[in-house]
């Protein structure tokens, strides 16, 4: 017989009773617990996650009431309410029995039992609790995947040489388990390229969970991706599954990842190397089964050098690198994408009509959109928006950082020149940010700060 990997514990002051017991539940059950002294019960409960506990109703010699049961039933259901207690009694008291039910117990044995009838019933209950746990897993699983369902996914759209590259390593690397790293500019499209890993591997049956680490206090950090206990702080009002726990299965999505402090990095790389998390609150271990896929627009190797990144958490993360093109190294691409942005947003604004030029597709197609994939996105919506004709011309497009043919704008504002300034750089060296960051006489490390900041 196979044995259950379940955690049992039993509580009685008799020691035949925990022997006799113990011996037919070691058959079924993989972790028999056995103890004679109730006030230990909690120190049990610290550390180990039981499955099932039978627990006597009273302790002291002479003593039949069964309020010492009770009161124990109670403490055990408020430290943790879905574990199963079986409650056992020598004296067969319906009323004592009922009442016990009603302040939570599972059932209750009659001592001296039928061995079959005891192992039948600690079976029953802890199949309850199994059906109870997986129903919460369930509950909490939709509960965190709820969020995510409101956010619209297009498709990964594109024919170029530049996307032919990404596209054979996808397919490759989403076969495999690897963890992957995937570095490229703002607004590229680089959880688009995530979810589609997740899609062609074996876990595309299991949850796709993505966390901005960018958006994420480091407060919270914890909480967010390892979870809570209740208790644990002032608002922790229930348990609660972290991002870790919830993905397990799945695959994990930590967006902007070169934002992490050294010190959460640290917190990081340990959970990724033991593949175990714990709950803020809780000493207690939870196993993990995640495929890592993780993304930044910062210059990780540089940020080593510099120590403000781990090199063991970077070569934890990149089994394999993902180098997302921006848009402007993408030939022929802008037009098939302003196409596709035109069919969704004609449809949402009531425009179906609407259609496009080609000196406006012309127009689309020779700007250096620095803030990639996204700004032509907005682009594109804005003028199915403004415009009340039935087809979009070059004129309406209004591009927002277009380059005049002097050279730099107009414009004295500092800010405006430099970031003109950073745009024409990329464009002149096709995207190559160090030898940008040279003749801008930048860091790439600055540069790298800088486009941050003006959305590049």
């Amino acid at each position: 017989m196979t044995q259950q990997p379940a955690n049992i514990l039993i509580i009685d002051d008799d020691a035949d009773i925990l022997q006799t017991t113990r011996m037919v539940l070691k058959k079924q059950y993989a972790n028999i617990f056995t103890e004679r002294n109730p006030q230990k019960i909690t120190e049990f409960l610290k550390e180990y996650d039981f499955d099932v506990i039978l627990l006597d109703m009273n302790f002291r010699a002479g003593h039949t009431s069964g309020k010492e049961g009770l009161e124990w039933l109670r403490n055990i259901k408020k430290f943790n309410p879905g574990t199963q207690v079986v409650m056992i009694t020598a004296y067969g008291d319906v009323n004592l029995a009922v009442k016990a039910m009603k302040e939570g117990a599972t059932d209750f044995v009659v001592k001296p039992w039928d061995n079959q009838k005891l192992l039948a019933t600690v079976t029953s209950a802890y199949r309850l609790g199994r059906s109870q746990k997986e129903i919460e897993k369930h509950r909490v699983r939709e509960s965190t995947l709820s969020s995510d369902m409101d956010k619209s996914f297009s498709k990964i759209i594109g024919k170029s040489d530049a996307m032919q590259s990404v596209y054979s390593i996808v397919d490759k690397v989403s076969a495999t388990d690897a963890n992957v790293l995937i570095l490229g500019e703002n607004g590229t499209g680089k959880e688009l390229i995530a979810r589609d890993i997740h899609r062609k591997s074996a876990r595309a049956e299991q949850v796709f969970i993505g966390v901005d680490l960018g958006a994420l206090p480091e407060t919270l950090f914890e909480s967010e991706l390892f979870g809570y206990t209740k208790g644990a702080f002032t608002d922790a009002r229930q348990d609660k599954a972290g991002r870790f726990e919830v993905a397990s299965g799945g695959t994990l999505f930590l967006d902007e990842i070169g934002n992490l402090s050294l010190s959460l990095q640290a917190k990081l790389l340990s959970a990724l190397e033991k593949r175990t998390i714990y709950r803020i609150g809780s000493n207690k271990p939870v196993t993990i089964d995640v495929r890592l896929i993780s993304a930044t627009n910062m210059p990780l190797y540089e940020m080593i050098n510099e120590n403000s990144f781990r090199e063991d958490l970077l070569y934890r993360m990149n089994t394999v690198e993902i180098h997302l093109p921006p848009l402007r190294e993408r030939r022929g691409d802008v037009p098939l994408l302003a196409e596709y942005f035109l069919k969704v947003y004609s449809a949402k604004y009531g425009k179906q009509k609407l259609g496009i030029s080609k000196d406006a597709l012309k127009r689309l197609d020779a700007y250096h959109w620095p803030g990639n994939i996204r700004e032509l996105q907005h682009v594109i919506e804005r003028v199915v928006i403004m415009t009340e004709e039935d087809q979009i011309r070059a004129e309406h497009l209004m591009l927002t950082a277009e380059e005049s043919p002097q050279g730099l704008s107009e414009t004295l504002n500092i800010e405006a020149l430099e970031k003109e300034a950073i745009g024409k750089a990329l464009k002149k060296h096709n995207g190559n940010l160090s030898q940008a960051a040279k003749e801008l006489g930048l860091g790439r490390t600055t540069l790298y700060r800088k486009m941050e900041k003006y959305g590049i």
